[in-house]
């Protein structure tokens, strides 16, 4: 009266699903390492940008910077300040500021 498949036996794997099935594990486990690259690339080139970013910004510093030490009223001012260079006739008063260190712009 009952037949094998009522009785609970396992359904059997067909050759072709355990070929599809190790097709699908194959591709898979090969393309784990191409993405992992991709992915790590991507993040190496966001990292990059950000580095040309705050180089650009550096640079657009240290230009300002070099214009500003082109006027000699600056270079008067560093000369006085930071090396307590007087001019001819007159007399200089030096002031240690607390802590004893050189002045923060020199």
């Amino acid at each position: 009266m009952s037949s094998r498949a009522e009785v609970g036996t396992r359904p059997r794997l067909h050759p072709r699903s355990a070929l599809l099935g190790a097709l699908l594990l194959l591709l898979a486990a090969t393309g784990i390492v191409p993405v992992k690259q991709y992915l790590a690339q991507r993040e190496r080139m966001a990292d990059l940008e950000r580095k040309v970013e705050l180089l650009a910004t550096e640079r657009e510093r240290l230009r300002a910077r070099i214009a500003q030490l082109q006027d000699p009223a600056e270079l008067e001012r560093l000369a006085r300040e930071c090396l307590g260079m007087v001019k001819p006739g007159e007399i200089a008063f030096v002031g240690v500021p607390e802590g004893g260190g050189p002045a923060a712009d020199c």
